[in-house]
């Protein structure tokens, strides 16, 4: 009996801790369902992305932010290009992140 009281008191308290976790994340609407928003950078390339070199105005072998706004996409993808999270994309990043669907 002892047994069976406590199979549905952790059912009962797992049941209610999944509830307050669904209703506690930012990104569930209640139901299990999330909605996800994004919004295009407005731009569309043209061609190919321009070499590194073009992008590197001060020849340290990297893209810093500021140098990334040479070229909209990068600008907008710069913290998923710098893959290693340093502040800066190197060449193999960009190169990386340029080969990228």
């Amino acid at each position: 009996m002892k047994r069976l009281i406590h199979g549905l008191v952790a059912t009962a308290l797992m049941g209610l801790a999944a509830s307050a976790v669904a209703q506690s994340d930012p990104m569930s609407n209640g139901s299990g369902q999330v909605t996800v928003r994004s919004a295009g950078t407005g731009y569309t390339p043209s061609g190919p992305a321009p070499d590194f070199s073009q992008l590197d105005n001060d020849g340290n072998g990297s893209i810093d932010e500021t140098e990334a706004t040479g070229y909209k996409l990068l600008a907008n993808d710069f913290r998923m290009a710098d893959s290693n999270r340093d502040g800066r994309v190197s060449k193999h990043e960009y190169e990386r992140w340029a080969a990228m669907p």
